[in-house]
């Protein structure tokens, strides 16, 4: 069952955001006019205590669990019983490890109706780093890394030095900002990688929209028994038959889709007529 924004339980409503990377102007044209709901920025808090990406704090936890106290925190200031939380995460992609990989989760909390709901997307960014003393070398690391549209840090000597600028965002900035790193490493190098905050990195935007549109979607999802939303796929049960030999793979041959809040649990089977690949079946291809 699938509401509208007139219908849906958050019409009218607020949803705190607690941010200070200007998140709200990537949320609320997703979520504002789909759920008749009103993304409201919460300030008052400094999110960066809880984990930044450029290491000098360290995050608590798991990336849900992060979310999970940043919207407790927004919910408690702005004293809304509705809220949502921004999280991001970079690493190695999960094929071949080999390209700088972006996952961005979006947490809803509802508190009145004790539900979280997430919002996932995850694809190739630009997360990249590098080591000199050497400006021209600077300069060509500044333009293959996007810059300056995507923003830059700089910080003397190695990647932990605590002496750091962030936000760099044109040319001379990046120039005299170098410059005065060069100058304080003991060693003559300048590390440079990019901010990978929200309002500094036009790609990791992108990711928080894509995560933004498939909450949007859940939370449009009523459930049929109870009508809370985020009534959505929960599991899928590997078996789908062989096209070839008829013996079950581990391709999907039901979804279960859940409700977040009642115990109600709905089987879709996969229609009989569709079978697997053969290249996908463990008894053909062994």
């Amino acid at each position: 069952m699938r509401a509208s924004p007139v219908d849906h339980p958050y019409a009218g409503q607020r949803l705190a955001l607690l941010t200070q990377h200007g998140k709200e102007a990537i949320l609320a044209p997703v979520l504002d006019a789909a759920l008749g709901c009103q993304v409201t920025r919460v300030e008052g808090f400094d999110t960066d205590t809880l984990g930044t990406f450029t290491r000098d704090i360290t995050r608590a936890g798991s990336q849900v669990e992060a979310a999970r106290r940043k919207v407790r925190i927004g919910m408690e200031i702005s004293g809304l019983p509705l809220g949502l939380a921004s999280e991001g995460a970079f690493g190695a992609d999960p094929f071949l490890g080999a390209l700088p990989w972006n996952t961005e989760l979006l947490l809803f909390v509802d508190a009145a109706r004790g539900i979280e709901v997430t919002g996932w997307a995850q694809q190739a960014t630009r997360f990249a780093h590098t080591y000199t003393g050497d400006w021209q070398a600077a300069r060509r690391f500044a333009a293959e890394a996007g810059f300056p549209e995507h923003h830059l840090v700089v910080r003397p000597a190695h990647q932990d030095d605590a002496r750091i600028e962030k936000g760099i965002a044109d040319w001379a900035t990046l120039a005299a900002a170098f410059a005065r790193a060069r100058e304080a490493a003991d060693n003559g190098l300048v590390f440079l990688e990019h901010d990978a905050r929200a309002h500094a990195h036009p790609t990791r935007r992108e990711a928080i929209r894509l995560a933004a549109e498939n909450l949007r979607d859940k939370l449009l999802s009523l459930c049929p028994a109870c009508g809370t939303p985020g009534f959505w796929l929960a599991e899928r049960l590997p078996g789908l038959p062989c096209a070839d030999c008829g013996a079950p793979t581990r391709e999907t041959r039901a979804e279960v889709w859940g409700c977040p809040k009642c115990d109600l649990r709905e089987t879709r089977v996969i229609p009989a007529q569709i079978l697997a690949d053969p290249g996908r079946c463990d008894h053909c291809n062994p």
